[in-house]
């Protein structure tokens, strides 16, 4: 699917985007691609789909290569930065893209566990926020000269939901695991300036999501003020724009047709069945 029209010139930039061989990160990958950029494809099981990815990427005439890494394993986590910086030497974006999204509520015949909570949390917030770090770092050590004017400040965009202003009991750990990270944003904002540029950007109902039908989907994605909730052109679209200003730093970006605004005691996915 073409998000623009015609592929940009080369911005001699690299993003390193997790969770994009399928679904929200494919697209965002592509996106980057089309804007010129390089990609580095991260994914966890999904290896055809990433390969598919990259082959797509390279045939738009930007350079791309997978990198499979287990985001709940700490080591896993570093090892996959260090080899995406050998590769691409001009990493200058950070899109932590990769979730878990599995349903539990704390009143509920699924009952919450530890276990749940801990996934949630290794993989949706202590990976984004280490792999942040480990972006800083590098950006730190290679700093630009203090007089050099009209430099690109790297960024890192933390994947969130609007959700997070418009809470409900369902999916509690991915609930809680997303809010820490919606917090980290101006906390790590704060601590990686002037290096590094952290930001929020937060899609609404984008894609169908476990056992979401297409026509509940489609109903979903109506219940917003403007009609319709956002796409994936539109959360790529927005990535781009957030890599590419450098005066945004420490907020969050909510992309979802305002669904924010409608307060709902339920996710919507289970107010359309």
């Amino acid at each position: 699917m073409n998000l623009s029209s015609n592929p940009q010139p080369r911005q001699n930039k690299a993003v390193l985007v997790t969770g994009a061989a399928k679904r929200l990160g494919r697209y965002i990958a592509l996106e980057f691609a089309r804007q010129g950029w390089d990609v580095a494809i991260h994914y966890g099981q999904s290896e055809a789909d990433a390969q598919a990815t990259v082959a797509e990427i390279q045939r738009l005439g930007a350079k791309a290569v997978a990198f499979k890494a287990d985001l709940a394993n700490e080591s896993a986590i570093h090892s996959l930065f260090t080899a995406v910086v050998a590769e691409f030497g001009n990493l200058e974006c950070l899109v932590n893209s990769a979730s878990i999204f599995e349903y539990d509520r704390a009143n509920s015949d699924t009952q919450l566990s530890s276990k749940s909570l801990h996934d949630h949390m290794q993989v949706n917030l202590a990976a984004p926020i280490l792999l942040s770090q480990l972006m800083f770092e590098h950006h730190k050590s290679k700093a630009k000269k203090a007089n050099e004017e009209e430099v690109s400040i790297p960024s890192v965009i933390q994947l969130l939901d609007q959700k997070l202003v418009n809470l409900n009991p369902d999916y509690l750990s991915y609930t809680l695991s997303k809010a820490a990270l919606l917090t980290s944003v101006e906390i790590l904002a704060m601590d990686f300036a002037p290096h590094l540029r952290v930001i929020g950007l937060a899609p609404g109902i984008t894609l169908t999501s476990g056992d979401q039908t297409d026509d509940g989907f489609t109903k979903a994605h109506q219940m917003t003020p403007l009609g319709k909730s956002s796409t994936p052109s539109d959360i790529a679209k927005a990535a781009i724009f957030l890599a590419s200003s450098n005066a945004v730093t420490g907020t969050t970006l909510y992309v979802d047709g305002g669904q924010h605004l409608l307060p709902s005691s339920r996710d919507v996915m289970f107010k359309t069945n």
